[in-house]
Parts: structure tokens; sequence; C-alpha cells
């Protein structure tokens, strides 16, 4: 028994000797010695694969970072943008933190910095007519901004401005090195933008932009550092809560499986990185009623009073049938192209078609417009380009009596010299309304006469009578009629009659 137990110990400690030893060469083979990552980081696949990653310097490092205190929804898919519900009028704020890392822009380094901060729209066909939009909710809303600053609340922020002209954007100064909280007001709900008037879902999406801008060399705050935005969607009071409130009853509902695709919410939201804004911020600053598009020259170019010694039948003393007249031709410059929009009343589309010729324009299609500029101003866009100016209801030939010489009778109407004498000259006028207001209108602007002193207009009949021009007269006129006009002073001393003959 003794014998076969000591038989049992030598067999018992050959194996542990010989696992020993296994285990032993099982380290020499694996050892730090033999086993490098470096070294198999080295193989050629692993070369390949790591030459498309970015090392942790080249990293792109944003220098700040915003953050808007509202939660986001729980109603989000994974990949997905997220979307953050906000109350009409209700203070939001928006935390500004410095971002960067030791030595990164140091040129603002103890210096302001300057932020604009904008509600726009999400979606890009609401993009396309912002400005028809916007002005459409300001006619609706005046006096009211879409964004405003709650000044009282907010924290580091100096020297903050609005523009009249913008009201979806306000701006203001901050120091990255101190705490800096800019509290919102949003004021614009989102169903204030939908065709029709559905609930608070069917409303239309926003975002809330901040772009930050440094000092250039002149001081002036142009040059651009950084941009992020969110989504967001605005309710009227308390809407944004029963929101949010649903959209979590709703999560709560689903299976684990089927919340595994959704995001989870978040008690702020973070502004994602994206493209700067289109405009400059030089002009937003230094933007005042003179810099905005102004139909003031064109107005005045095409009302001005013909020269009286013009004798074209094609001369134009209606401002407005001049200016509706002139199309826009194909080999038109880009600056052409954008006047002829502003003298035709499509200023707000300027900046969209900053860059079209002439032919570039006249190539879009109705479609196309109705698609960029909306179905009113679409269409009104399209006549303007493709269609001919509209053929007046009426048209006259008149010309200002001169003092004949003594013994000598000239024919009313008559278009000769009259012997030597200086010749006549006709201007065209053309009625666009058969009465006889619109006469003595059109004769005042070509004839440089001041409407205010007209009393009346009389036509010379049988045996020289005088009879008074009225509507139903103005309607049973021929066109292309032709008349000889002198003026006489009325008999109280206040004005003129004018004689058409």
């Amino acid at each position: 028994m003794a014998w076969v137990l000591k038989m049992d110990e030598v067999i018992e400690s050959g194996l542990v000797h010989d696992f020993d030893a296994s285990l032993s060469g099982i380290g020499q083979e694996l050892g730090a010695g033999a086993y490098s990552m470096s070294d198999v980081l080295a193989l050629p696949i692993f070369k390949q694969e790591d030459s498309s990653l970015p090392l942790d310097d080249e990293t792109k490092h944003p220098p700040f970072q915003y953050v808007m205190c509202a939660a986001t929804s729980p109603a989000v898919k994974l990949h997905d943008e997220t979307l953050t519900y906000l109350n009409q009028g209700q203070s939001y704020e928006i935390r500004m933190l410095d971002n960067r890392k030791m030595g990164d822009v140091p040129e603002i380094t103890g210096k302001l910095v300057k932020s604009i901060i904008r509600v726009v729209f999400h979606d890009r066909r609401l993009q396309y007519t912002e400005h028809q939009q916007l002005e459409g909710w300001k006619w609706n809303r005046p006096g009211d901004r879409l964004l405003d600053l709650d000044i009282p609340m907010s924290v580091g922020i100096i020297d903050t401005k609005t523009n009249p002209s913008q009201l979806n954007a306000v701006e203001f100064l901050w120091d990255p090195a101190k705490r800096t909280s800019a509290f919102i007001q949003v004021h614009c709900i989102s169903t204030e933008f939908t065709p029709r008037k559905h609930g608070g879902e069917k409303g239309v999406p926003f975002r809330i932009q901040v772009d930050t801008f440094k000092q250039n060399e002149n001081g002036e705050y142009t040059d651009h550092l950084h941009s992020a935005s969110c989504q967001i969607k605005v309710f009227k009071p308390k809407g944004a809560d029963r929101k949010q409130k649903t959209d979590r009853e709703k999560m709560e509902k689903r299976t684990a499986h089927e919340k595994e695709k959704y995001q989870p919410s978040y008690d702020t939201t973070v502004l994602t990185e994206c493209s700067p804004w289109p405009d400059t911020p030089t002009a937003y600053v230094n933007s005042s009623p003179s810099t905005a598009p102004t139909f003031t020259a064109p107005q005045q170019s095409a009302c001005s009073i013909p020269d009286s010694n013009s004798s074209s039948p094609n001369h134009q003393g209606d401002g407005v049938s001049q200016a509706s007249s002139e199309q826009l031709q194909p080999s038109a410059t880009i600056q052409e192209t954008q006047q002829w929009l502003i003298k035709n009343r499509f200023s707000s589309y300027t900046r969209l078609f900053s860059s079209f010729l002439g032919a570039d324009l006249l190539k879009l299609t109705k479609e196309d417009l109705v698609q960029i500029c909306g179905a009113a101003d679409g269409i009104r866009l399209y006549n303007s380009l493709k269609s001919r100016s509209v053929r007046p209801r009426l048209t006259l030939y008149v010309c200002r009596e001169q003092p004949a010489p003594q013994g000598q009778q000239q024919a009313a109407g008559g278009g000769g010299d009259g012997g030597g004498a200086t010749p006549y000259v006709y201007h065209a006028i053309y009625l666009e309304e058969m009465v006889a207001s619109e006469v003595a209108r059109k004769l005042a602007l070509v004839f440089n006469i001041p409407f205010h002193q007209i009393n009346q207009v009389y036509r010379q009949g049988p045996t020289g009578i005088h009879i008074l021009v009225s509507d139903q007269m103005v309607q049973n006129f021929q066109d292309e009629s032709c008349f000889l006009f002198s003026t006489v002073k009325a008999e109280n001393g206040g004005g003129v009659h004018i004689i058409l003959k």
C-alpha cells in the first residue's frame, strides 16, 4: 500500500514537472520579448488601415461649444439629428463655452469675439422663400420680433444689437475666458408657417444657429471662427412641455427592441457644427435703411419727366408702363439682372439669384420658379420674364400749342411746320384707366404741370365752346386721337384749365 502511494507521488510530481515545463515553453514563445504590439502594427495590412485613421493631433477640435438648456426629444431615431421643443416667448439659456486646447487660436486670447444667433428655417423649401415668409409674418405681427435676447437674465454678453430689418437675428460680444450665457426668446411658432393651421405636430422645424467671429486687421468682427446649430420646434406656451410628455409616454409603450432604435432624451441640447450662415457679418452690422434694397433710384429714373423736345411716338410719359416694358435680355450681366429684379419688385430674391446671368434666369421653367419662389411670386416672376408688356387701353397723341406769330393761322392737329414756324412735337400718353382724371394726371406728368393746379380739362367743341371732359367722353375717344392743348388761368386765379383742341 505504501508502495502504491509512493508511486502516485512520483507520477504526480513528474506530471507537474512536465506541465510546468510546457507552461514555461508557452511563456518563452509569447513573452514580452517575442510579442510586441508595435511589431504587429508594423505589418503591411495594419499600416494600410492606420494611414487612413487621423492622429489625435490632427483631429479637428472646435474652439467653442454651445449648449442650450432644453431637453431633447426621446422620439428621435439613432442616426437622426436631435430635436428640441421650445415654448413661445420663454427664455432659454445658451451657454457659450471656450473649448480650446492649450495653444489653440491664440490670437483671441484676452480679446472679445462676436456671436450672431439666428432662428432660421430647417426646411430647404422654406429657406428659398425665407424673406417672403418673414415679411408675411411681419405683416401679421407688426412690431414683433422672431428672436429676442433676454438681457436681464444673460451673463457676460456685451454690446448687444438687434437690427430692425433682421427680426430673426441678435448679436453680441463676449469674452471666452469668462462665463457667458445668452438667454434667447423665440416668438414665432412652427404652425405659423404651415399652409394650413394644423396642430403643433404638423408645424415646421426651425434651427437655432450660432456664428462666432474674431476681429480682422481693421478691428471688424468678420473673420469666421465657428458655427453650430440645432433643430427645434416652437409651440404655444406650455405646448412644448405637453409634447415632450407625449413623446416620453409613447416611448414607454414601445418594446425594448424598438427603444434601441431611438436616442435617449438628454437634459440639454448640444449644438452641432455646421456651415456658417451665408450673410456676411459686415452686412449685418453696418446695415441701415440706406443699405437695404430700395426702389428710390429706379422710381426716380422711371418717373422722370420726358424731354419736351422728344418727338419719338414711342416715348412714354408713364413711368410704370416704361419700367414694365423693359424686358430682361439674355445678354444681361449679373449686375443688370440684379437691377432688373429690383425694378420689377423682386428685390427679396436678389440674394438667391446673385450669380445668375440674364440667360440663366430666362432658362428657368414656370415649375422651377414656383418651387423656388412660391406660387404667387413664382408665377409673377415667370410672367415678367416671358410675357409682353400690357397694351394700354387708350393711346392719345398730344402737343402743347405754341403761340402763333402775328398774321399766321395754324390748323389744329396739323403736323407741318406752319410755314417756317416751330414744328408741332407730339407726345404719346397711355391710359390704363378710361377716366378724365387719368387724362389730367398723364398730361401733368408729361408736360411738367403740377397736378394739383389743374382745375378742369375741357375739349373745344363747335363754334369754340368748351365741353367738360367727363369719364364717358374719354371712353368714346378714338384710339390714337391727336390733340393740341393750351392752358388758361382759372377765373379766381388759383390753378389752370386745360383745353384740348
